[in-house]
């Protein structure tokens, strides 16, 4: 029996993954559930389960809150609804997998860059000071159809920042879709300006680095927070940035407070749906700069979105001195 945990895919590609027909128990929690889930389940005999109590979905066939306690027990529970459930549709649904296959370096955590590095801040300061490495940028966001087509913003933006020499460190439904593009792996590298591909050459490691789901957010800030404490500056010093290109839901509206509040210059689109009330957009793209040294910039072009990102991290590079 073969079962996945993880990140497998952007929400937009749970639909999909089941009509593959390879599916006998699908586990959700939080916003894993698109609404009209429960038409799959029923063509390709899919056992739905919720392990939260938010989930709701019709179809939903085995309800069980998650107790952190419990989690053993559960999972094996999980596991016999799918083998039953296995039995029941056996021969029964044909399976139609994708043929096509694409690599990827997954699951980058604090721990992993700096053992790249040798446990040694001072190497990524020594690419930095040097060039090579012109800044860093988290990319946490979603996956949505309201500024293109599926994961277009996120692929290209990032192919812009690795162009210009600047390393992204990616999560969520995005990150996926980074994934599925070819980001994510070595190959990857001849994508990246000379000094990060040298950069990524010397470390084997590729210029999209894969930290995992949009709450990851916070094992990303533990990385920029090594670097500010070893360098003994704040965090809004530093030349880097956070981008949110396809933002969608309320899990990124937080990941976005988090990051103006941490310091980073913060990029969103599509545009949040605050135009309304013009005091709050002046204090989220001006006046919060001078309380968190954050702020909000907008934008739904690639190329353009890359030029200010690049800008601010040059900016914040002649600063330190660099």
């Amino acid at each position: 029996m073969r079962f996945f945990v993880g990140l497998m895919g952007n929400w937009l590609a749970i639909e999909p993954f089941l009509a593959t027909g390879t599916v006998d128990a699908f586990v959700m929690e939080e916003n894993c559930s698109p609404p009209a889930i429960d038409q799959y389940a029923e063509k390709y005999q899919v056992a739905l389960v919720s392990v939260s109590t938010i989930i709701g979905v019709p179809g939903t066939e085995h309800e069980m809150p998650y107790y952190p306690q419990k989690a053993e027990e559960m999972a094996d529970k999980c596991i016999h609804i799918a083998i039953e459930n296995f039995k029941k549709r056996h021969g029964k649904i044909k399976p139609m997998v994708p043929r096509h296959v694409q690599k990827a370096i997954a699951g980058f955590s604090t721990e992993a860059v700096l053992n790249a590095i040798g446990n040694d801040l001072q190497n990524l300061v020594d690419v930095i000071v040097k060039g090579q490495l012109k800044g860093i940028v988290a990319l946490a966001n979603c996956s949505t159809l309201r500024n293109g087509p599926q994961d277009w913003n996120t692929v290209n933006l990032a192919k812009q920042l690795i162009k210009r020499d600047i390393l992204v460190v990616a999560g969520g439904c995005g990150n996926h879709g980074l994934e599925v593009a070819g980001m994510c792996n070595l190959d990857a590298i001849d994508q990246a300006g000379d000094g990060l591909k040298a950069v990524c050459s010397a470390l084997k490691i590729p210029p999209v680095l894969s930290f995992g789901t949009c709450t990851d957010t916070g094992r990303i800030s533990m990385l920029v927070t090594a670097l500010a404490d070893y360098l003994d500056a704040d965090i809004s010093d530093l030349p880097i940035a956070v981008t949110a290109p396809e933002w969608m839901e309320q899990k990124a509206t937080i990941d976005g407070i988090f990051a103006v509040a941490y310091g980073a210059f913060t990029h969103l689109s599509p545009t949040p749906f605050i135009t309304g009330a013009p005091k709050l957009v002046k204090l989220l793209t001006e006046d919060v700069e001078s309380l968190t040294g954050g702020k909000v910039a907008l934008g739904d072009d690639p190329v353009e979105v890359a030029e200010k990102i690049e800008s601010h991290i040059m900016k914040k590079r002649k600063a330190m001195g660099l």
